[in-house]
This record gives structure tokens, C-alpha cells and sequence, in this order.
């Protein structure tokens, strides 16, 4: 009798212990990766549905951890299915934005891009996850510095942040094979244009109250544009106000 109570028992006292065991070990993950859950859940009910496949851009999406890219009291919001303050009247663009703009770069690896309105440095995390060079230019002081310290501090070495009007580009670096803009001017730099390379693209929010993000490529004797979906950007500043027509 007792034996068979034994061999009832055993197996309960087994069983609580690799349950204990499963709960410790899903508390850890959980702790560990409490934002991992939440970017996964941004992909696919965010992204993926509105029909970003590009693997690439999935998997940087995937992988760059917004949360550090917005202030702290937005944590909570950083996976939310829309843009966030980030200071200085500035935003971090939509999710669904930054992976559709991303794709639309048509990304391979090994290029060299360009980036106007660096922001939080959130976008420019994203393009250096494919890209092998990143230069993206903001226009704000304060925000630039910060950027830089903090993708320094994340380990991006393939990322170079500068201060300065991006409307000019950054002609020493040039030409580029994506020129990505996340502010929008009236009309389009041709500086930009100017520098980007033949067979290359730019995506960009053109307008001032209505605006439309357009996709441009570079052929050898002209610029092919289409227009993608409405959007709504904050407007470029600096030269690009001086020359709204």
C-alpha cells in the first residue's frame, strides 16, 4: 500500500517542480524580453497587414527597441500604432511609416544612404540594420546630440549623425543609393536629387498641409515619380522654407 502511494505521490512532486520550474523560467523571459512581445505584436498586426514583406525590413523592425528612442514617461506607448512626441515639437514617426519608407529603399545591404531628420535616431537605427552606411542629418541642435549618444551607446558604428540643414544634403559623402526624408518640404530639394546615384531612390513626404509620400528613381536621363499613400509629416525647416514657391 504504501508503495503505491509512493508511486501516486512522485509523480505529483515531479510535476509541481517542472511547473515551478516553467513559471521561473517564463517570469525570467518575460523580464528579459518584456518589449521583445510587444515589437512582435507591432510587425504583425501593424506592419505585416498592411503589407510590408520585405524580410529585411521585418527583421530590423523586429530587432531595433523603439522604447529607447522615445522619453521615458512614453515607454508604456512605444509600440502603439502611432507617432510620439520626442521633444522640440519633433515626432518618432508611426511604425507602419518607418517600415513602409524602409521597404520602399529597396534595401539589399552594402549601401549607402541618407537621411534627413534624424529625430530620436529611430529611423537611422532601422536603415543601419541593412544598410552598411548611414548619414543623417538634423536640423536641431539638441536633438542631434542626443540622437548621437544614444545610437553610440546602443553600439551603431555604421551610423554618422551630423547637425545641419538637410535641405543641402551632404555632398562629401554623396552620391548616395537611398535618400530617405522624414520632414516634409513644399516641393523637392534638388540637391537631393543631385545627390543620389543613378538607379537609386528617395522616398519623401512632399506638401505643406496635404501631403503625399512620393518614391523617386534616378535613371540616367530623368527621375521617375510615384505617388505612394497621403501622410502627414512635420514640415521641413531651414533653406526649404526660404524657398517655398
Amino acid at each position: 500500500m504504501k508503495f503505491l502511494v509512493l508511486l501516486f505521490i512522485f509523480p505529483l512532486l515531479l510535476l509541481c517542480a517542472c511547473l515551478k520550474q516553467e513559471e521561473k523560467a517564463g517570469a525570467a523571459v518575460q523580464g528579459k524580453d518584456e518589449y521583445a512581445f510587444a515589437r512582435e505584436r507591432m510587425v504583425s498586426s501593424q506592419i505585416v497587414r498592411r503589407g510590408v514583406s520585405d524580410k529585411l525590413v521585418l527583421a530590423a523592425m523586429r530587432k531595433v527597441p523603439r522604447h529607447e528612442f522615445v522619453p521615458e514617461g512614453l515607454k508604456s506607448r512605444a509600440y502603439e500604432d502611432n507617432p510620439l512626441p520626442i521633444g522640440e515639437d519633433q515626432t518618432i514617426s508611426q511604425p507602419y511609416i518607418v517600415a513602409l519608407m524602409t521597404e520602399l529603399l529597396g534595401l539589399e545591404g552594402g549601401e549607402k544612404v541618407l537621411e534627413i531628420g534624424t529625430g530620436s535616431g529611430y529611423q537611422a537605427a532601422v536603415l543601419a540594420e541593412i544598410a552598411k552606411e548611414v548619414y543623417t542629418i538634423e536640423i536641431i541642435g539638441s536633438l542631434a546630440r542626443t540622437a548621437e549618444e544614444r545610437l553610440t551607446k546602443m553600439g551603431y558604428k555604421n551610423i554618422t549623425v551630423k547637425c545641419g540643414d538637410g535641405y543641402k544634403g551632404w555632398e562629401e559623402h554623396a552620391p548616395f543609393d537611398g535618400v530617405i526624408v522624414t520632414c516634409a518640404p513644399d516641393h523637392i530639394p534638388q540637391p537631393l536629387l543631385d545627390q543620389l546615384t543613378v538607379g537609386g531612390r528617395m522616398v519623401i513626404p512632399v506638401g505643406d498641409y496635404f501631403q503625399e509620400l512620393k518614391l523617386l528613381t534616378k535613371t540616367e536621363d530623368a527621375v521617375k515619380e510615384k505617388n505612394v499613400i497621403p501622410v502627414r509629416f512635420v514640415p521641413m525647416t531651414g533653406e526649404a522654407q526660404e524657398k517655398e514657391r
